[in-house]
């Protein structure tokens, strides 16, 4: 499972890497994005970051706590669909300060992060830790970690294409482990029932209980 997972995520990140470098991205720059209230560099300072934060997230220090599950991780966030949540805000303020540096900064940065990614997955171990930086106090386990990051390169991958008209698709493989988090993260919140009137019954879906982002 753990070669599977960092297969999935470096075929996602060389994507994002690949998208973040092209002419449609650079031009649109300060242009509005598909999500509202987040510029198109912006949203590709957010999807550099699900390359970035890994390195980063690697050379922090872990205390050993109780990993968090990338079930967890997801099923307990809340405002995720209101631009104006304390989530959302913060986000966005990480993503600007990502993105101030430019285009070119951008997607060299992430670009050198995922060619050292590519060599350093290989030799972490089954039992990795990493700290959430921006969560203080909380850990994963880096494959749990890196399914997260499948979720947010195979959700702002789509959002960037759809943003400046680029053709790109996010890999299959990493599609995969983020419909897998999602579905397990929708079933944690509101329980199978409400999951399956989603998938079968949509005229019951009260909760709409597959919208987890």
């Amino acid at each position: 499972m753990t070669k599977e997972i960092r297969k999935a995520y470096l075929l996602g990140a060389e994507r994002a890497v690949h998208l973040l470098a092209t002419e449609e991205v650079a031009r649109r720059w300060d242009k509005e994005s598909v999500l509202p209230g987040m510029t198109v560099g912006g949203l590709a300072g957010h999807l550099a970051r699900s390359v970035l934060q890994v390195e980063w997230f690697l050379d922090g220090k872990t205390a050993g706590t109780e990993p968090v599950s990338p079930v967890r991780y997801y099923a307990r966030l809340v405002g995720t669909s209101l631009p104006g949540s304390a989530l959302n805000v913060g986000v966005r303020a990480r993503s600007e300060e990502t993105a101030a540096v430019g285009p070119a900064a951008v997607a060299e940065q992430a670009r050198a992060a995922w060619q050292r990614l590519a060599q350093r997955l290989d030799q972490e171990p089954a039992d990795r830790r990493v700290a959430i930086l921006h969560r203080p106090g909380e850990e994963m386990l880096l494959d749990g970690y890196l399914q997260t990051r499948c979720v947010e390169l195979a959700v702002h991958l789509d959002d960037l294409v759809l943003s400046v008209g680029a053709h790109c698709q996010t890999p299959e493989a990493t599609l995969a482990v983020a419909v897998d988090v999602l579905v397990a993260a929708a079933r944690d919140r509101h329980g199978d029932q409400a999951v399956l009137h989603a998938l079968a019954r949509r005229e019951r879906d009260t909760d709409q209980a597959l919208r987890v982002l």
